[in-house]
């Protein structure tokens, strides 16, 4: 995954978009992330995005559990 510096903040998801994508609520995902259990989010201060790459592969790996770097997930 690129690293924070390297990708434009309008490239990047905020939780409004990844809830839109998985079609579920920003508390969910909110749920998600802290248990580990999808692609980790960039934090750049207070903001919180998340990889738009990374979202779709997760959902495209069938949203695997995240927490192992295993996973497939970074």
């Amino acid at each position: 995954m690129s690293s924070p510096a390297s990708v434009p903040l309008g490239a990047l998801l905020d939780i409004d978009q990844v809830a839109e994508r998985l079609k579920c609520s920003t508390r969910h995902v909110s749920r998600l992330a802290r248990s580990g259990r999808m692609p980790r989010p960039l934090k750049l201060g207070a903001l919180v995005r998340w990889s738009p790459t990374a979202i779709d592969r997760w959902i495209a790996n069938g949203c695997p559990y995240c927490e192992s770097e295993a996973s497939g997930c970074t």
